[in-house]
């Protein structure tokens, strides 16, 4: 679980040369999430995806090193937006014009990976937030905002108060939420510049918007302090018996349900056999009753 979270929050950088293929892919249960594209070059090539074919020192002072497209985001978002992994071939004609014939260009791209299933909860300044999950599953936070978007939020709509509409963040919001709700089944904290500090001018209103998800995870249920503490090990001869029993039958049921949703296909095809070999050993054993009646 934690190294599925740690790819989920991770932020994914790729790029790919003119004529080779860009690839990005994303753990199970989650899918691509473009955040941005860059298609072109700024940069020299002997810094960054040289030319296949030799150039002289002139040709390299004349080459463009300040020509990019304006449909690489548009593109990514149309390959790749909402899919598991996406691959194809990096070259001029998939994005339009070419901005700098005879230039070699690259692709540039940054990307998260978003669970398949999430909620998202918003809270205003100074109001409390709270996050919970069901029995047995706890909170993996996948992304905060504390300030003011540029969009606004329906929830805490701007109040005009001769302040102008800038986009404020505060760049550790996200570490705050992980600390304070990460691996919990509930947490609570507030909206408020005590918390996560002050991101925008005096006077302008913020939220806190907060997206997660609930994941199954027994290993990492906090613990209960209601419950009395744990045997010592000298009294481990007291456990009972079917508490190890349970834990690994939950843990083939848990593997189970990840094999068929990573495999439907294979996992139809092994209950279509199984049905299948049912009824032959269940005709033969038949034909052998009556077999044996008739002697």
């Amino acid at each position: 679980f934690a190294g599925y979270i740690s790819q989920v929050l991770k932020n994914y950088t790729d790029h790919a040369c003119d004529g080779e293929y860009v690839s990005l892919r994303c753990p199970h249960r989650t899918t691509i999430s473009i955040q941005s594209s860059f298609y072109g070059r700024i940069v020299p090539s002997h810094q960054l995806c040289p030319s296949r074919y030799p150039h002289s020192y002139a040709t390299l002072i004349k080459e463009d090193v300040a020509c990019s497209v304006g449909t690489s985001l548009q593109k990514m978002l149309d390959e790749c937006q909402d899919r598991r992994s996406c691959q194809f071939l990096v070259n001029s004609r998939l994005f339009g014009t070419d901005p700098c014939p005879g230039t070699g260009k690259y692709l540039l791209v940054w990307y998260k990976c978003r669970p398949n299933e999430y909620k998202s909860k918003v809270a205003c300044e100074d109001d409390k937030l709270r996050l919970s999950c069901k029995k047995s599953m706890v909170i993996a936070i996948y992304s905060a905002i504390f300030g003011r978007t540029q969009g606004g939020s329906l929830e805490c709509p701007y109040q005009n108060l001769g302040m102008p509409m800038i986009e404020c963040q505060s760049a550790t919001a996200l570490q705050l939420m992980i600390k304070r709700c990460h691996g919990k089944r509930s947490c609570s904290i507030y909206a408020s510049t005590y918390e996560f500090g002050d991101p925008c001018y005096p006077g302008i209103q913020k939220h806190l918007n907060v997206i997660y998800t609930c994941d199954n995870t027994p290993l990492l249920l906090p613990v209960d302090e209601t419950q009395p503490p744990a045997l010592s090990s000298s009294s481990s001869s007291m456990e009972p018996v079917g508490v190890g029993t349970e834990m690994a039958l939950l843990s083939n049921i848990l593997a189970a349900y990840a094999f068929i949703t990573e495999n439907p296909e294979r996992a139809a095809l092994y209950f279509v056999s199984g049905v299948c070999i049912g009824l032959v050993l269940t005709l033969l054993a038949l034909v052998l009753r009556v077999s044996c009646r008739t002697d």
